[in-house]
């Protein structure tokens, strides 16, 4: 009776992950699709990233960067909608923008007398105008979630890693499950830049 039960657990082991890809992306594809009112599969997604290609070309062109200054001046100012628009913009480029925000892993002692320790990401290595010195501001991501913390720690409790940020981020988001085979750096004890 054991091994059927190992069996049917190697099932799910196999299974389960290739299932759930596959539903998520048929997912996104049929909704991008409706959204678009496009009955063929896929060519909903292809416009898509072909219209968001289109627009970064042209929010990077020279002649047509002002209509989007523009744009954006306008969306900043406006009330209510400014909180939502700059919290988005700044999520976004914190990712993919020329500002990476989540390219600082670091280690944080919590804890010096249980040597508890935490992995997160310095998101602004100076709190001056907050009018807080020796300080940093680290977001650590919440494991399975998109959510996570900001916290303000002394940089004497900072140690940068020497360690691809994507390895750190996968790391943290997988629960501490997923870790690349290749990683096998330890931290580094350079200052912050």
């Amino acid at each position: 009776m054991k091994r059927p039960i190992k069996y049917f657990f190697e099932g799910l082991l196999v299974l389960v992950p290739i299932v759930a890809s596959i539903y998520i992306v048929f997912t996104i594809l049929s909704r991008v699709d409706g959204l678009l009112h496009i009955p063929i599969p896929g060519i909903g997604l292809i416009i898509t990233i072909s219209f968001i290609t289109f627009v970064g070309l042209l929010a990077s062109n020279f002649l047509t960067r002002w209509m989007f200054r523009i744009l954006e001046k306008i969306f900043s100012k406006l009330p209510f909608i400014k909180i939502f628009y700059t919290s988005i913009k700044d999520l976004i480029g914190a990712f993919v923008g020329d500002k990476k925000s989540f390219d600082k892993p670091v280690l944080i002692t919590m804890d010096n007398s249980t040597g508890l320790k935490a992995l997160g990401f310095v998101t602004k290595d100076s709190l001056d105008f907050l009018g807080i010195k020796d300080h940093v501001a680290v977001y650590l991501p919440q494991s399975y979630n998109f959510a996570g913390n900001l916290f303000v720690y002394p940089t004497a409790n900072i140690t940068p890693l020497d360690v691809d940020s994507t390895d750190v981020m996968t790391f943290l988001v997988s629960g501490g499950v997923s870790c690349p085979d290749d990683v096998k750096k330890i931290p580094s004890q350079k200052a912050l830049d």
